[in-house]
């Protein structure tokens, strides 16, 4: 059991936040104009009608006017509390179609057990989503744990990338080419141009992290710290809970995220180009 089994998992119960028809129905019916909008407004609701600057860089890997097409234009169709009624709305809607039978009381118990030892000093998005109110219903409240973990866990990602002064495009670039990502995928998903992507190829060049379409030793190297840090920051919530209890996390929300892996394609592979049928399945 690695800090990866358990991202897994909780990031594809998130996952029903964005990709499923639900969602997108929710978003549209609010009046917002597009899936990006929707997408912007739910997820940064909990920080309040906040500008795009704010969101570009706790998200990091947009491009900032991906950003700024959506906000604050998404605050004038709605105000960040209305997103977050529609967001559970959505997840409710979705996981109660995709999830009917499967008992999930005893997942969320220990999902929000172990959100509650998440550290969230330096975290603003895992921080922002801890403050929400929990729902009472148990697939619910497992997805709002889901949620913060997977923000928590975000951030500490974000400062491992700071840390090792990437640039938004250029720390994309290296993951997608550790990871064998398409680059024209990546850069239509976050909004950067050919001539940006080139921009940020030369300057990893320029470090001896990048060459000929891939990354140089050093590059790799660096991508395995990355990883390590962030898995390293995102392991209090596991400590508190325990390794026994932990386990059983793992084995309980395995057929959950298969079930939704198999029944949605848009979060069947998830943002490390990982098939998650194929890896636990």
């Amino acid at each position: 059991m690695t800090p990866r089994d358990l991202w897994i998992r909780f990031e594809t119960y998130h996952d029903v936040t964005y990709f499923t028809p639900e969602s997108r129905a929710v978003t549209d019916a609010l009046g917002c104009r597009g899936g990006w909008m929707g997408y912007f407004g739910m997820r940064a609701a909990p920080l309040g009608a906040v500008g795009p600057e704010a969101v570009t860089a706790a998200f990091y890997s947009f491009h900032p006017t991906r950003v700024a097409r959506a906000l604050p234009a998404a605050w004038a169709v709605a105000p960040p509390e209305r997103f977050l009624e529609a967001r559970l709305e959505g997840v409710d809607a979705a996981l109660r179609r995709m999830l009917p039978t499967l008992d999930v009381a005893e997942a969320a118990g220990l999902a929000v057990a172990a959100a509650g030892s998440t550290e969230l000093a330096g975290r603003v998005l895992g921080a922002a989503n801890a403050g929400l109110d929990l729902p009472g219903e148990p697939h619910l409240a497992l997805w709002q744990a889901c949620t913060t973990l997977r923000e928590s866990r975000g951030d500490g990602h974000v400062a491992a990338l700071v840390a090792a002064d990437l640039a938004p495009c250029e720390a994309l670039v290296l993951f997608g080419a550790d990871n064998g990502l398409d680059p024209a995928y990546l850069r239509t998903a976050r909004g950067w141009d050919e001539e940006e992507w080139a921009g940020a190829e030369a300057a990893l060049a320029s470090r001896g992290l990048f060459s000929g379409g891939g990354l140089t030793a050093e590059g790799k190297a660096l991508r395995v710290d990355i990883e390590r840090r962030t898995d390293d920051a995102a392991a209090r919530p596991w400590r508190a809970l325990g390794e026994e209890r932990t386990a059983r996390f793992l084995d309980l929300m395995t057929p959950l995220v298969l079930a939704l892996g198999r029944q949605n394609e848009a979060m069947r592979v998830n943002p490390l180009g990982l098939d998650v049928v194929e890896a636990l399945g």
